[in-house]
């Protein structure tokens, strides 16, 4: 199913910010089918109870099989878990603004300081919506119209409950993709923004000194919601990829 690429979103937000892109695709290649498939529910039970082995299984089910990966910021960092775990099931990753390491860690500086992120993480307690509305903010910070982008991410996004949004940020706090990206053996693509308020483009430098044999790009002028803000390069980039890797 080389003509098939699911796309898995970030946290809060929903679907719509990968809408564009996913239509941006299929306007590049007709026989392409994308499709944006929704996070499972993060509650306290699922946090508290559900390794995330057990998350990865639910994904697995409910995917189908032999296809290319991808997502956007914790929905890329599903995806490569998923990846290796599918191994020559998976026709190849897509990861976008998405870190090996959300929350920085030994080995691994590029990425959020553990005490922003728990400040962050306590504002979500506090004060969800005003956490996602400050969270679409980041996302926006270095587009050109950064306000604007903030508007829409945040004017988009579905309900949530409050311990679901708490748990999609433990998820994130806790992944560690590193051993996933180097184990699996299909082709990779990784897009980094230059001006991301949350992924630091260091950490672009860091993966390709983990991974010196996969497709790593820059995006110098873009926020971290650059699928959003430019969904037609990001669609011509990712074409190319798919077409020269599904060549291989």
């Amino acid at each position: 199913m080389r003509d098939r690429l699911i796309l898995l979103p970030g946290w809060g937000l929903g679907i719509s910010p990968l809408e564009p892109l996913a239509a941006a695709l299929r306007g590049l290649d007709e026989h392409l089918r994308v499709e944006i498939e929704p996070l499972p529910e993060l509650t306290l039970s699922a946090f508290g109870d559900i390794e995330l082995s057990e998350l990865l299984d639910e994904l697995d089910e409910s995917l189908p099989d032999n296809a290319w990966l991808g997502g956007w910021s914790l929905g890329g960092m599903l995806a490569a878990e998923l990846a290796a775990r599918r191994g020559d099931r998976c026709c190849g990753l897509v990861a976008l603004a998405s870190n090996a390491c959300f929350v920085a860690r030994d080995g691994w500086s590029g990425a959020m300081a553990p005490e922003v992120f728990e400040a962050f993480l306590a504002g979500c307690d506090a004060d969800p919506q005003g956490t996602l509305k400050r969270f679409s903010l980041l996302c926006g910070q270095g587009a050109e119209d950064p306000r604007g982008l903030a508007r829409l991410l945040n004017s988009a996004k579905p309900p949530s409950t409050h311990e679901a949004l708490l748990n999609g940020l433990k998820w994130l706090a806790q992944l560690d993709t590193r051993s996933a990206l180097q184990a699996y053996r299909g082709p990779q693509l990784h897009l980094f923004a230059g001006l991301d308020a949350l992924v630091p483009a260091e950490a672009a430098s860091e993966l390709l000194s983990l991974l010196p044999d996969v497709e790593i790009g820059l995006i110098e002028q873009a926020s971290h919601a650059f699928p959003l803000e430019n969904p037609h390069g990001v669609a011509a980039a990712i074409q190319a990829f798919l077409h020269e890797s599904g060549d291989d």
